[in-house]
Order: structure tokens, then C-alpha cells, then sequence
């Protein structure tokens, strides 16, 4: 009997506090009607102030959740969450390899909201060597481009520069996520596979409320991935899902509390082929992201 229901499993730590990490992605999934599964890779004792103590998982032990989910479960898409330490990466990318779990999502955690590494700096290396060459879609976002480049990315010709660079390490698709940027509008840049590229936006909300929003975007495209969507509704539905639930904020704890999961209408995301056509769209966006670059995709394709 074919089982028709949407499965797709989060590889990722255990937030303690249901904020963020695979608590995050298992409620996201669940929004978007797709089954829901996790291989834990950390135990973390944490809470909306911060992260207080993290215990990893044995390697051998994330070998054997990997054997029982593909012995028994139809995944149709993956994402990876925190990966701290170097030998964790190699054995993830090992049992990627070994199993299809369809497209991968690698959503490269590296700071905790509250300030706390959750990945070690000397991972970073083994994350572009063995895990970003398995990646469908990349989503990191401006600080953790940096780490991975080397250089600062704080303008929209940044953004775009970032894509392409980090593209040259194997990942099919990537989205920078402009979300630590300023001004009235959160832009997103992506990168897909054939080349081309767009401009995605939604008003900036001031809200401490945002713990765990990069796990519950990359969560949001894998559900999407494993129901069949398109890769660009994809990205577009996580980018909206991310603005409704952070919209609309749960008051729990008293640090950077959790986005809403349960919402259930998407919010208005705005989109566009070019820097210049988002800006007709949205009016006067911040001249920080605009910086000098009057047509920044024609500078870097040239």
C-alpha cells in the first residue's frame, strides 16, 4: 500500500523551551498538513532569555534515528537545523547520502537568539565542505553569510554577491535572508539553480518576538517540497507563513518569545525579478540596502 500523506523529517536539536529548533519545524509542519518527523541531534536546556546548557547526541545514535526513519517512512523532504560540532556534520552528510530523503533544506544555525554558539567555529568548514554540496535550498541569513564568506553583506549588491559565492559551494538554490538588515522592509534575495533570481519582501515588524523564525521559514519550504509544491511557491509560502507568525507573536516567557504556528491565512509578500522593480513596488526602501548600486545585478553577472 503507497502511503500518500507527506512525510518530512527536521534533523536538528531539541529546543527545551518550544520556541525554536525541531519544536519550531514539527509545529510548522503540522500547519502546512504535511507528517512530521525529527532525528534529534542536541538536547538543549533553554528558554526564552537564552540557552542555558546544550547536550549532544552520540553520532551512532543519529546513525540509528536515520536507519529507523528510512526503513519504515516514505520522506519526501529534509532539513537540517543545529549541527554543532564537525563529526555531527560528516555523520548527517554521511546518512544523506546513504538515504533519499528527497530535497534537503540546509538552514545553517549558527547563534542562538539569545547570543549563544550553536555551532562550533571550527564546523563551519566541515558545513561548506560536506553538507552545503547535499543542499536543495540554503537559507542562511546575513551574519551566518559572513561567517561562510568571509566578508561583510549589508547591502543589497552584498546580498546578491553572497548568493553567487555561496552557490560556488554546491547548494542547487539559496536564499539571504535579510532579515537583520534595517528599515521599513525585510528583503529577501534568491539565488535558484537555473541562474535567475528574485526579490522577495514584507514590512519589518518591531517585535523581541522572533525566536525561531529561521527554523520555522526553512520548515515551512521543506513541508511545501514534500507536498509537491514548486520550489519558487515554496520559497514564496515560506516567506509568507514567516510574516503572518511573526505578525501575530505568542506572549510566553519573558526573553524573545516564539512566533505564532497556529496562524492560518499567509501574509502579503511582495516580490519582484529586480532590485529596481521590488522598489517601484514598495516605494522608498531603506538607502542602506540600496547603497550605491543603481542595477547590482548587472554589476556582478558582468
Amino acid at each position: 500500500m503507497t502511503n500518500e500523506t507527506p512525510q518530512v523529517v527536521t534533523i536538528a536539536g531539541s529546543d527545551s523551551g518550544g520556541c525554536a529548533g525541531l519544536q519550531a519545524d514539527l509545529k510548522t509542519f503540522q500547519n502546512r498538513h504535511a507528517f512530521g518527523m525529527s532525528i534529534i541531534v542536541a538536547l538543549t536546556a533553554q528558554n526564552t532569555l537564552g540557552v542555558q546548557e546544550a547536550y549532544p547526541i552520540p553520532n551512532d545514535f543519529v546513525t540509528s534515528q536515520f536507519a529507523s526513519m528510512a526503513a519504515d517512512y516514505q520522506v519526501r523532504a529534509a532539513k537540517t537545523g543545529m549541527l554543532a560540532s564537525p563529526s555531527l556534520v560528516e555523520t548527517v552528510a554521511k546518512n544523506l547520502k546513504q538515504y533519499d530523503f528527497g530535497p534537503l533544506v540546509v538552514d545553517p544555525v549558527m547563534i542562538a537568539k539569545g547570543g549563544h554558539a550553536l555551532l562550533e567555529a571550527e564546523a563551519v568548514q566541515t558545513v561548506k565542505d560536506y553538507l552545503l554540496p547535499l543542499a536543495t535550498v540554503l537559507t542562511p541569513n546575513m551574519p551566518e553569510a559572513e561567517v561562510f564568506l568571509g566578508y561583510s553583506v549589508e547591502s543589497a549588491q552584498d546580498m546578491i554577491k553572497a548568493a553567487l559565492d555561496l552557490k560556488e559551494l554546491g547548494p542547487k538554490n539559496v536564499i539571504i535572508k535579510g532579515g537583520h538588515g534595517h528599515g521599513a522592509a525585510a528583503c529577501d534575495y534568491v539565488l535558484l539553480e537555473d541562474g535567475s533570481s528574485f526579490w522577495m519582501a514584507s514590512p519589518r515588524i518591531d517585535t523581541i518576538n522572533t525566536h525561531g523564525t529561521g527554523d520555522t521559514f526553512s520548515a515551512c519550504i521543506a513541508a511545501e517540497l514534500a507536498k509537491g509544491t514548486p520550489l519558487k511557491e515554496a520559497i514564496l509560502i515560506g516567506k509568507a507563513f514567516i510574516q503572518a507568525a511573526i505578525a501575530d507573536p505568542i506572549a510566553v516567557g519573558h526573553g524573545h518569545g516564539p512566533v505564532n504556528h497556529w496562524v492560518q491565512e499567509l501574509a502579503p509578500v511582495t516580490w519582484a525579478s529586480s532590485w529596481e522593480e521590488l522598489q517601484k513596488q514598495l516605494g522608498d526602501l531603506d538607502p542602506n540596502l540600496v547603497e550605491s548600486a543603481t542595477n547590482p545585478e548587472e554589476d556582478l553577472h558582468d
